[in-house]
């Protein structure tokens, strides 16, 4: 097996042949919110399949523009494959690309040594959701109720996928499907639990575990199996509910309950995954956010104890939309019910995650951690500052109860703020949609050009309840991985200059709030 730092993609250089291009390959494999936009050329995300030097992109919480280096390592795999197989990799060509991907994860995280540890991909973190609530919910002995912290700062799919439904028109595999329809004979029941109150502020934590308790009571009483998505961390950085909540709802509901860990965000130093895993707790992950991936890959971490739970279930043949037989564990029998499709594009997007992740784990974990704290203080010292900025409430990094060694990703790498209008105009906060067009406008090509004006892609606006009457949202600027290496591999002017980035993306963020604000926008 692949041990820790060996992950290596093939040395990069630009391949010509025929084949699909890699630029096309990334945007396939995926649902609706991979299509580009045939004038702006960017997915839903606003990420382009090329990269794009002149953007400075701090919007990893929602997704990045795949790096040179990501690029690379793709067209690199794209071009060995169509080599082999000019018509396309086969199925068992790409059973045995992902294997060697799946060890590149497991090594690359240290994890070589847990026994049983399985690793399912998927498109997205969405599918992850999807594929695991209807592999619990498969069991003959109980209904199953899935229970999620805060849903509005998960995917926006992710209630519906965890309720074995249809969460879009098309599937991941291009198959239209009807939304909101089950993908197996029934649906299972979906609770979710604010852990924001009406304002957007913060709920107490015993207020949540209180209610967390109660519904969960409720469903045991009832006869049901519980599926607890706990986030670790949310779009605004939280970790919901606090982990000492949750170890102890593992303990008061034991066998009655399944954790599923949504760590799509992958903020997670290899010393707390471990730790989840070896909890027994299921981990969701993808490439696309800290990683700084291109958008849509997903991985599910399986421990060896729930591996042998559930290797054995069957799976609903509606889940052949969204999976392919290559993306399963050898021996599990619902891959062994998925059809033998191939989605190259998934692939690519996990090998330029992975060599991003490499290129991370290489760093010294204090190099990581020095510079994070450098850059959470800049942010944070300029977002309060600013009288265009509010700083969304959130809370310190608490990974205590899982007993890890203390690490990089108890620092804060996503910060969320909401927008106020500029002196002189309405007054008080930018509303939901007025905020959308801020964050359009700060990535938007300066009208007239002036190469001075930095483009700067944030994290998309997070709906966070309401004030005056009017639904707001927070804008997110983010650390990332590859932010990360940038600064620590090029020494003291890189790290000035990628802080100094991101002051200019504030910067241009207050520009579009004052240009907002003199539009009389709500």
């Amino acid at each position: 097996m692949i041990k820790a730092h060996e992950y290596r993609a093939a040395a990069p250089h630009r391949i010509s042949q025929a084949g699909p291009s890699t630029r096309d390959l990334l945007t396939e494999g995926g649902d609706a919110r991979l299509a580009l936009d045939p004038i702006t050329g960017r997915n839903r995300y606003g990420c382009s399949p090329h990269p794009d030097p002149g953007l400075a992109d701090f919007g990893s919480s929602t997704a990045s523009v795949i790096s040179e280096r990501g690029f690379d390592a793709a067209e690199t795999l794209r071009g060995r494959l169509y080599r082999a197989e000019p018509r396309g990799p086969s199925p068992a060509a790409y059973a045995e690309a992902l294997e060697r991907l799946r060890g590149g994860l497991i090594g690359l995280y240290g994890l070589n040594d847990l026994d049983g540890l399985d690793v399912i991909f998927s498109p997205s973190g969405t599918d992850l959701h999807l594929i695991l609530a209807e592999l619990i919910g498969a069991g003959p002995d109980a209904p199953l109720v899935c229970i999620d912290v805060e849903p509005e700062e998960t995917g926006s799919g992710v209630p519906a996928a965890l309720s074995g439904q249809h969460f879009g028109g098309h599937a991941s595999l291009g198959a239209p499907v009807t939304q909101g329809a089950p993908v197996g004979a029934a649906a299972h029941r979906f609770v979710a639990i604010p852990c924001r109150a009406a304002d957007g502020t913060l709920r107490p934590e015993i207020d949540v575990e209180d209610e967390l308790n109660r519904v969960a009571q409720q469903a045991v009483d009832a006869g049901a199996r519980i599926l607890l998505a706990v986030s670790d961390v949310s779009k605004t950085g939280l970790i919901s509910p606090s982990l000492s909540a949750v170890a102890a709802f593992k303990a008061r509901f034991g066998a009655a309950a399944e954790i599923i860990i949504d760590a799509c965000q992958l903020r997670l130093a290899p010393e707390s995954l471990r730790a989840y895993l070896a909890q027994g707790c299921l981990v969701a992950v993808t490439g696309s956010k800290f990683l700084s991936g291109p958008s849509f890959s997903g991985a599910l971490f399986v421990p060896g104890a729930a591996s042998e739970r559930l290797k054995d279930r069957l799976i609903s043949p509606g889940m052949r939309a969204y999976s392919t037989r290559g993306e399963w564990p050898k021996g599990w029998v619902a891959g062994q019910a998925m059809a033998e499709g191939v989605n190259v594009g998934l692939l690519l997007r996990w090998e330029a995650a992975l060599a991003e992740l490499a290129a991370f784990r290489a760093l010294p974990p204090v190099a990581i951690a020095a510079f994070a704290t450098r850059f959470a203080e800049a942010v944070t010292a300029r977002v309060i500052a600013d009288p265009l900025f509010e700083p969304l409430e959130t809370r310190r990094l608490d990974r205590a109860a899982l007993g890890a060694e203390v690490s990089w990703d108890q620092i804060p790498t996503i910060f969320p703020f909401l927008l106020r209008h500029a002196p002189g105009g309405r007054g008080g906060l930018l509303s939901l949609a007025a905020t959308l067009d801020v964050y359009r406008g700060a990535s938007a090509e300066p009208f007239p050009a002036n190469p001075a004006v930095a483009r700067a892609r944030l994290g998309q606006p997070v709906r966070c309840g309401a004030r005056d009457e009017r639904p707001i949202s927070a804008l997110r600027l983010c650390n990332s991985a590859r932010l990360i290496v940038e600064a620590v591999t090029g020494g003291e002017p890189a790290a000035a200059a990628v802080i100094a980035r991101a002051m200019a993306a504030l910067d241009r963020t207050a520009s579009q709030v004052r240009a907002v604000s003199r539009t009389g926008r709500i």
